[in-house]
């Protein structure tokens, strides 16, 4: 009974009819001759209070609900959620119905309101987009239920206290799984690259789909079958591709709310995948002021899902990167050439000339890809019109540290290192044209 209670709010119809209740009495008091009518309807009153406790509590049915969430949530996307509610009442039920989301939202009014007859069920959706890494518990999913009356809600609660984990970006994984599984790459802005050398071995005769390079149709298989057939060919196998995050204090920077070292771990999620289908192995490890998180290139068929934790767990320690320590590392643990791919950023030309003889040393061994960022707000500040005096200096500094960067583009490239500036949300599309270009012209 007591939880009973508990689950009882008063709406706004009931305190409108107790507020004329009591304008009743005041009239009758002043005068005495329509008390009767004062009385009645506070007898009408309390009788609908009754009889709309007893629809809500004690007739059978109810409302029943149910969350609908995966069980991760892919960080820096759009993430839907679900909510399916049945009325079991033998009444048409006026619902409203609130969510409560993890703090990292920072949301609290999220609610639908509805109108459901009896027996009828219906789903209601939204979308969240977290932008950190962890666990995110989910709240009650509080139902408030009315009768036609309207004066009383009952309150239902269902799936209390969910925790649910964010994962590094799996929605962009599967995206460019699919295009490269179809060979549609190309329609997501990836180049299509001549490719130099004989790196290419035979593999098997299939049937044409659109993207086939149609210089490899081979026309006696397709008159035997009567439709297009192709050669298909494979890569050199077996080719080992780390992806390096730098996870020092300059990765902490945010551009639309997620980091650059986020921007970073889903890019390397990708491109591992992307890696793993064209039959080289995957691997990553990330530094700052040591060298953490390692997963060894392999080809296994667990690699992706290591990769995957091993990238969840990966956080920024805010101290100064130390690549003398990368340099010592990859001497020691990679012996054979491979494909490095290093995410980092540096915002001046003397940030650059700190580390650059290591990265002339590693790009002596291995193939390094030096991949960093555009200050894109600094990019949208020039742009605007200056008003000021004062603004025009500060959109000269901002003018300064743009063309810096290409600087250092221009200082990597001079020593034969290979390169990408680019937009953290263009990151991954960038770096993956980076990695085919590098298998067409057989770099490695």
């Amino acid at each position: 009974m007591k939880m009973a209670f508990k689950n009882i709010f008063l709406q706004k119809r009931f305190f409108f009819a107790l507020t004329g209740v009591i304008f009743c009495f005041l009239i009758s008091y002043i005068f005495e001759n329509i008390t009767f009518f004062a009385k009645s309807f506070f007898y009408i009153f309390l009788a609908l209070c009754l009889v709309d406790l007893l629809l809500l509590f004690l007739s059978k049915g109810g409302v029943i609900a149910v969350r609908i969430v995966s069980d991760k949530l892919s960080n820096g996307d759009e993430n839907t959620i679900e909510i399916k509610v049945t009325n079991q009442y033998l009444f048409t039920s006026h619902l409203n119905i609130i969510d409560e989301l993890p703090f990292q939202f920072q949301r609290r009014d999220l609610s639908f309101n509805s109108r459901l007859k009896t027996g009828d069920q219906k789903l209601y959706s939204y979308s969240v987009r977290p932008v950190e890494r962890g666990i995110y518990i989910f709240g009650n999913l509080n139902i408030f239920a009315c009768s036609p009356i309207g004066l009383i809600a009952r309150k239902f609660t269902f799936d209390q206290d969910k925790e649910v984990p964010v994962y590094p970006s799996f929605l962009q994984l599967r995206k460019y799984d699919l295009l490269a599984f179809s060979n549609r790459l190309f329609e997501y802005g990836i180049k299509k690259i001549r490719r130099i050398g004989n790196t290419m071995e035979f593999e098997q005769i299939k049937d044409y789909v659109q993207g086939d390079d149609i210089r490899n149709i081979n026309w006696k298989a397709t008159a035997k079958k009567g439709q297009l057939m192709v050669n298909q060919f494979q890569d050199e196998k077996s080719q080992p591709v780390y992806s390096i995050i730098d996870k020092g204090r300059v990765m902490k920077m945010p551009f639309n709310e997620l980091s650059l070292l986020d921007y970073a771990i889903n890019a390397t999620l990708v491109i591992s995948n992307i890696a793993l289908k064209k039959n080289d192995k995957a691997g990553m490890f990330a530094f700052s002021n040591k060298i953490e998180n390692r997963v060894v290139a392999e080809r296994r068929s667990s690699q992706m899902n290591l990769i995957l934790e091993t990238l969840y767990n990966l956080k920024t320690n805010f101290v100064e990167s130390d690549f003398s320590r990368l340099y010592i590392d990859t001497k020691r643990h990679l012996p054979q050439r491979s494909l490095l791919l290093l995410y980092t950023n540096f915002e001046t030309l003397d940030a650059l000339h700190r580390q650059l003889p290591y990265l002339q040393a590693i790009a002596k061994q291995h193939l390094l890809v030096v991949i960093f960022f555009e200050n894109t707000e600094l990019i949208s500040y020039t742009q605007k019109k200056s008003n000021n005096t004062l603004e025009i200096f500060e959109q000269t500094i901002a003018e300064k540290f743009i063309y810096e960067k290409q600087l250092v583009v221009n200082e990597l490239r001079k020593y034969g290192i290979q390169t990408i500036l680019t937009k953290p949300e263009d990151l991954t599309i960038n770096t993956v044209n980076k990695y085919l270009e590098i298998k067409a012209k057989g770099l490695l």
